[in-house]
């Protein structure tokens, strides 16, 4: 009964579980998208939330730096004679008010504006590259959890077909035709099975943690199932993609803004070279005196002049001080340019990489597997292949799926990393 059981069902069995895991359909309600996991992340996240209110604040310091400086209000009591304290003792006497406004150099103003101005665009080119980080984390995660989700999938199938090998086995053994150490070696295939079943459990509980904090869920909040489709060959140019990255890329165009306002801050220095002044009016108030002497109100002018005395130890050496700011700001985004390019390449090379595997797995290695599959299975039947060879190339089966499906999921990983580099769409 156990041969004809494994002559009519077990073949096609291993037939059906040849086909790739992701054509299995999974229920639309257990279905993870992975655009409206990307939505909930940047509508939910607390992080990319406290960024933007941090933008929004940048931009209150613009009108900031653009007034003027608050005028000064004083209340004076002028010549006050020590021995009365009386103001109709002394014609000098008075109660004063006085009003006086500084004014910063033409230009000092305006060039402070700027330079608040670039601080809030790269606060919000820092928004945007955060924006970025956090879509290309979430989706390495999602296609961590695709990878996870086919490899659970295909480790059950695997355990249907090691459960038959058991049977086999012990059924060829009990009628004489087997080994005991071929029950054993097929109870222990399954055994690690179920193992490898617990551990990928167990790396699902974490990448859901992950993605549950990226949307600022609780950790142990369930999630569906990650289904991704089979990639497309195309192989974007390097050149083309460092030009759209320098374009695009939050990253440079933070870099960029900061070189801009490196020597916007030295054209401020500059402006330090000339005097900023002030001016005011006061109006004092005399009593008549004592004697019968009437007593006229004053009305003053006044205009003051900071000199810059010090130029050298100060302006000058401030003006110093920005040139060399602004050297570095142009070398550390030169740097960080190469350093884009360079992750670009890396990753043009992986993506080619896994896009050979995948075609290699799928029309290659993975066919002729099964096909070896079933001939040992022809030849277990015929006593011509031992039971170490069955299992080995079933198991042998087994890790081509998985890698297969680690390739698609890297593959993607790939595209998310691209787009994260470049800013834009892949």
């Amino acid at each position: 009964m156990k041969r004809s059981l494994l002559r009519a069902g077990f073949i096609p069995l291993l037939l059906i579980l040849a086909l790739p895991v992701s054509g299995i359909s999974q229920p639309r309600d257990s279905t993870l998208v992975l655009d409206e996991l990307i939505h909930k992340v940047l509508t939910q996240n607390p992080e990319l939330q406290a960024s933007f209110q941090g933008w929004e604040a940048s931009k209150t310091r613009i009108t900031q730096q653009e007034a003027l400086p608050d005028p000064t209000l004083g209340l004076n009591l002028m010549n006050l004679p020590v021995n009365s304290f009386s103001f109709d003792q002394e014609p000098m006497s008075g109660k004063q008010i006085s009003l006086m406004q500084s004014f910063p150099f033409p230009g000092k103003l305006s060039l402070k504006g700027d330079i608040a101005r670039s601080d809030s665009e790269i606060s919000l080119h820092r928004h945007r590259e955060l924006k970025n980080h956090l879509v290309k984390k979430t989706s390495q995660s999602y296609f961590d959890l695709y990878y996870i989700d086919q490899a659970i999938a295909t480790v059950k199938n695997n355990q249907e077909v090691l459960k038959e090998f058991v049977e086999i086995a012990e059924t060829r053994y009990g009628v004489g035709k087997g080994v005991q150490p071929d029950v054993l070696r097929a109870q222990v295939a399954l055994s690690k099975m179920i193992d490898r079943e617990l551990r990928l459990s167990q790396q699902r509980e974490t990448v859901q943690a992950q993605i549950n904090t990226l949307m600022n869920e609780p950790a142990a909040a369930p999630i569906g199932k990650a289904v991704v489709s089979e990639p497309e060959p195309e192989r974007p140019e390097l050149m083309a993609l460092t030009q759209q990255a320098d374009s695009s890329s939050p990253l440079l165009s933070a870099w960029k803004t900061a070189v801009r306002q490196r020597g916007q801050q030295v054209d401020l220095a500059r402006k330090d070279r000339y005097p900023d002044f002030a001016v005011g009016v006061a109006y004092t108030q005399r009593n008549e005196l004592q004697n019968g002497m009437p007593g006229y109100d004053f009305l003053s002018a006044m205009f003051n002049v900071k000199i810059p005395l010090f130029y050298h130890k100060k302006q000058g050496k401030k003006i110093q001080e920005t040139h060399i700011n602004q050297y570095s700001a142009k070398f550390r985004y030169e740097n960080i340019k190469n350093s884009v390019e360079q992750e670009l390449q890396q990753a043009l090379s992986n993506l080619e990489k896994n896009q050979r595997l995948i075609d290699l797995y799928r029309t290659g290695i993975i066919p002729q597997a099964e096909e070896s599959l079933e001939s040992s299975m022809a030849g277990y039947q015929n006593d011509n292949v031992d039971f170490l060879s069955l299992l080995d190339s079933e198991l042998t089966l087994f890790q081509f799926r998985l890698d297969y499906h680690r390739f698609i999921a890297d593959y993607h990983k790939e595209v998310a990393e691209i787009e994260a580099l470049t800013g834009s769409e892949f």
